[in-house]
């Protein structure tokens, strides 16, 4: 696959997907198509979109049959037209039709959180130079892919999970007692790579965490005005990044508040999926 992912991590979710929809075969085109029968078939997009998962939907059909053959039409992170190709599908039909939904639902989910992404990255643009960036707050399992549409929209990818980065919340600081005692115990204890940040929901606790030498602060759910403050406080000392109900309608002034990074779990959380077809020739 011609995608930065593992082939390995993609081969366990594609096979997953496909014993989830295919186990016990496809009744119907059992009955109706003969098992000999070639064809062809097209991937479409329906809306404007951003591609992603191509690489998967691939794989997808690889996994169902290896002679199946995927012509790809468009390239990764591309902005295509309604109406525009993405990949042709080639071989035995029953195959074909087998592997359909679940190659679909993938493509569609990758290419809508690549869409998402990419109108988010657009609308921060035009207020500053925030990152814009994706959090946890993903599908169970498909992580990884959710992951890699977030990079093909444009974005930027957060901790992978829970041990890439030492990041204090809301009820770390409840069960530590308060926002100094638990940046100096993570300062103490934390590898010398891993980067120290904090939530803060108020200038007071940025303060303190800037004066425990923290070293990203995160604030949570602060209005612009705060923000620009607490953005001019942290200069030279700290990296900021901004979350919390974070909509497309408001991240351009999050981003003119000087803010180095905006977090936003809606690239995945509540991404739409994109509107694409597979459509097999007469």
């Amino acid at each position: 696959m011609d995608i930065a992912l593992p082939i390995a991590a993609i081969d366990r979710i594609v096979d997953l997907a496909l014993e989830e929809d295919a186990a016990r075969g496809d009744v119907t085109t059992r009955l109706t198509v003969g098992p000999g029968r070639l064809g062809v078939a097209h991937a479409a997009a329906r809306e404007e979109l951003a591609v992603a998962g191509l690489g998967v939907f691939a794989r997808v059909f690889a996994r169902v049959d290896s002679s199946i053959e995927v012509q790809r039409l468009a390239a990764e992170g591309a902005w295509v037209a309604a109406g525009a190709r993405l990949a042709t599908v080639r071989g035995r039909v029953a195959p074909i039709l087998a592997g359909e939904r679940v190659a679909l639902n993938i493509l569609q989910r990758m290419c809508g959180i690549a869409s998402t992404t990419r109108r988010f990255v657009e609308a921060a643009a035009r207020g500053g130079r925030a990152r814009v960036c994706d959090t946890r707050k993903t599908t169970p399992g498909l992580r990884l892919l959710e992951r890699y549409a977030v990079r093909c929209g444009g974005g930027h990818n957060h901790r992978e999970d829970l041990c890439s980065g030492v990041l204090i919340k809301d009820n770390h600081l409840a069960a530590c007692g308060g926002v100094r005692p638990a940046v100096l115990a993570a300062k103490a204890g934390a590898p010398h790579p891993l980067r120290i940040e904090v939530e803060v929901t108020t200038l007071a606790e940025l303060d303190e965490a800037l004066a425990a030498g923290a070293d990203a602060v995160l604030l949570d759910n602060m209005d612009p005005g705060t923000m620009t403050e607490a953005v001019r406080r942290a200069a030279g000392h700290a990296l900021v990044e901004a979350s919390g109900g974070v909509r497309l309608e408001t991240v351009e002034a999050i981003a003119r508040t000087g803010v180095d990074v905006i977090s936003v779990g809606a690239l995945t959380h509540s991404a739409r999926a994109a509107d694409i077809a597979l459509d097999l020739e007469p």
